[in-house]
């Protein structure tokens, strides 16, 4: 399509260890529109933050993109060279990580980083890009922007330094940005002026977004689409609204089953029993039928093919396809 900025086709990410290669993201496939916001989420090591990692060319070695591609805007960019991937990280994706400090240096003030950022990736002077850098904290809602410039990271509290952050990314105008668990470290009402300041942003800007996190309640409030990854495959994905009110996957299913329900009492929440396989110790079949109560023979001896629904919510499940087969729906 030609309106697709982000498009992930059959992503393979392996890890050579002495004892084999585990596979740690096995054949992810899906596309970003632009100012769209996806919402990745699982279980930790479904293969949230690696997919986010692999989309901006930080892999941690030796993990390589074994098979499959990631087009952005048009180009194919899993391929391209260290220097070419900072380039393009810099200028067209953007990146907001967990934990602030881990963008920020601690030794520089916040306006010679954005400055530099900025002077970086666009052609401006130092002057010019300090009034852009003044701009954009203010745009984030740093108060007094004309002064807070020149504080150093451990002068702002976690909030305002994630806002930080936010700036940093947005500086030099990405067509997308990577947010890897952007709130996880913040309070309550703090992350809820962060997700309502991404999602102003994103449709300001006409940003496209993929948020990485575990809090379903953060992607129902802001996200346009859903994807739930399990053992590094993709086990749903559909509009935000149906995934929550009508998931596929058994452990889609398992997943919503646990989340509180604001005035509903209840002795205890459903849980999903056991626990993710190791890289090593993925099934045959499907890498959810050693948790699932629906498993059946074929489960557990061939991988479920992508199933679309009415709904347009696409999941991995033998009982979807079963499902479609009688109702006579189309098989993608």
């Amino acid at each position: 399509m030609d309106d697709v900025l982000l498009d992930i086709r059959g992503l393979r990410v392996e890890f050579p260890t002495r004892r084999g290669t585990l596979v740690a993201l096995d054949d992810i496939s899906l596309a970003l529109q632009p100012g769209e916001i996806l919402g990745m989420v699982g279980e930790s090591g479904a293969g949230k933050s690696l997919t986010g990692a692999s989309v901006i060319g930080l892999l941690e070695p030796p993990g390589r993109v074994a098979a499959g591609e990631i087009r952005f805007d048009g180009q194919r960019i899993d391929d391209l060279s260290q220097e070419q991937m900072r380039q393009l990280r810099g200028k067209e994706i953007g990146a907001i990580f967990q934990d602030p400090l881990t963008s920020l240096n601690p030794m520089h003030r916040i306006g010679k980083q954005l400055v530099e950022t900025i002077r970086t990736h666009l052609p401006v002077s130092e002057a010019e890009a300090r009034k852009q850098a003044i701009d954009m904290l203010r745009e984030v809602g740093i108060p007094a922007p004309e002064q807070r410039i020149d504080s150093y990271p451990h002068e702002f509290s976690g909030g305002m330094r994630q806002r930080v952050v936010i700036a940093l990314a947005l500086c030099t105008g990405p067509k997308l940005i990577v947010a890897d668990e952007p709130t996880t470290a913040l309070d309550v009402s703090t992350q809820a002026q962060i997700i309502a300041l991404l999602r102003r942003l994103c449709k300001d800007k006409g940003m496209a977004v993929i948020l990485i996190t575990h809090d379903m309640g953060v992607v129902a409030e802001i996200a346009d689409r859903v994807a739930v990854l399990y053992a590094g495959r993709l086990a749903e994905i559909g509009p935000v609204r149906e995934v929550v009110q009508n998931p596929q996957h058994p452990y889609t299913k398992g997943l919503m089953a646990s989340i509180p329900v604001p005035g509903r009492r209840v002795e205890w929440l459903p849980q999903i029993p056991g626990s993710m396989p190791r890289l090593s110790e993925i099934p045959h079949g499907c890498a959810f039928s050693a948790r699932c109560e629906f498993a059946h023979d074929q489960c557990r001896a061939k991988r479920p093919p992508m199933q679309q629904n009415e709904n347009g919510n696409l999941s991995a499940c033998w009982l979807s396809v079963l499902e479609q087969a009688e109702t006579g729906g189309r098989h993608d």
